[in-house]
């Protein structure tokens, strides 16, 4: 049975783009994919022949050929006798295969070509893997801002081959399993799988004479002193992103980044919300009685005195405006500071001497309860409660 036409197949014209051909072709091995069509052989010859088609078409000197003889430049090894010009082409099904991974499912492949590809692509360098490190900081260094100094374990680039895996006087070589594109292709039934090379491990090159410091690596273990900055204004689970601090890549290839987790110290005097801080203050019982000056501690260190006014009860809360953390902005920038919020907590006398008591008890006499509006109140309103009728 003759072959049909390749532009027929693909439904394109003769002179289409190499962009419409793609697109064509997409649609089409889309449509009769075997995967989608489990079981119908109709598909499978038209997928193949839809391959076979692109895989003619989308190659400029194998078009041209095509172009020139048509199927006879691709019958016995090349044109025949006599038709001078011509390439020597053969029909090459494995990579119209490949190009079915690569067109339809590279995103999800991860072999770097086509839209979504990660990976390293032909040839790439390997990048080396971010790090972590849990830094905990104090709520003064929160508020304030600090730069601290860290040690960081982990790989940097071999400094007897600067990175290159190589030793001295001799340099990388062309893999000579991949031809250096890092991939190789294997025919596994009906499908051509790609994978990343065995013998280079996907970089393309090989070391003939590694390096005796690294083994060929190019990087090696060493621990490294950084100064690190926080910014004022950090919270806790804040996270700062040092680009470049992290593993050395595998023989000259990118680093990776270092992330630092911050977590804030419990403070003993102080509780934060946000940009805003909370201190539980103590009162004596004659300060919230009769009124006073009290001294407040301030999370940079220094103090500040409020009023408190006579009849001052537990829960009361005073507010001191910008006493607080600053704000840290999505930019890196410091924002206007939070509010001090002093909750008072009045406390009761103990281990009162007789005199003491005999007082107390003298004042309880003379005021008669006068004096406790909230505790006046709430016995009424329990006085009302059993007295209401029922039912």
């Amino acid at each position: 049975m003759a072959k049909r036409d390749f532009y027929e197949v693909l439904g394109v014209a003769r002179g289409a783009s190499g962009d419409d051909l793609k697109s064509a072709y997409r649609k089409l091995a889309k449509a009769h994919h075997p995967d989608l069509n489990a079981g119908n052989s109709d598909a499978e010859k038209k997928f193949k022949e839809i391959n076979e088609a692109y895989d003619v078409l989308k190659d400029d000197d194998k078009r041209a050929a095509y172009d020139r003889f048509g199927h006879a430049a691709f019958e016995g090894g090349g044109p025949r006798s006599g038709a001078a010009g011509g390439p020597d082409f053969g029909p090459d099904f494995s990579s119209s295969f490949a190009d079915v991974f690569d067109d339809l499912f590279g995103e999800f492949m991860g072999n770097g070509r086509g839209p979504g590809g990660g990976g390293r692509g032909g040839g790439g360098r390997a990048r080396g893997a971010d790090l972590r490190y849990n830094l905990e900081v104090t709520l003064e260094d929160a508020a304030l801002g600090k730069q601290v100094q860290i040690r960081v374990p982990g790989t940097v680039s071999c400094e007897t081959c600067a990175g290159s895996g190589a030793e001295a006087g001799s340099k990388p070589i062309t893999c000579t399993t991949c031809s250096g594109l890092g991939r190789v292709r294997a025919q596994q039934g009906f499908f051509t799988i790609e994978r990343t090379c065995p013998t280079c491990e996907g970089q393309g090159r090989t070391i003939k004479n590694p390096c005796k410091t690294c083994g060929g690596a190019g990087r090696q273990q060493k621990e490294r002193t950084l100064q690190v900055n926080i910014p004022a204004g950090v919270e806790d689970g804040t996270r700062i992103r040092l680009t470049g601090e992290g593993d050395a890549g595998l023989r000259q290839g990118p680093p990776g980044d270092l992330y630092i987790f911050l977590s804030v110290k419990p403070h003993p005097l102080f509780q934060r919300e946000g940009a805003d801080l909370y201190c539980r203050v103590p009162l004596p019982f004659t300060t919230a009685a009769l009124g006073g000056q009290i001294e407040v501690p301030t999370l940079t260190g220094g103090r500040t005195r409020i009023t408190i006014p006579e009849g001052t009860q537990t829960g009361r809360q005073f507010r001191l405006r910008g006493k607080g953390l600053p704000t840290l902005r999505a930019s890196g920038t410091t924002g206007a500071a939070g509010d001090l919020y002093v909750h008072a907590v009045v406390e009761t006398p103990v281990g009162l001497s007789r005199k003491q008591k005999d007082l107390l008890k003298e004042f309880e006499k003379a005021t008669g309860g006068s004096n406790s509006p909230e505790s006046s109140g709430f016995t009424q309103r329990v006085k009302d409660f059993f007295d209401e009728p029922k039912g």
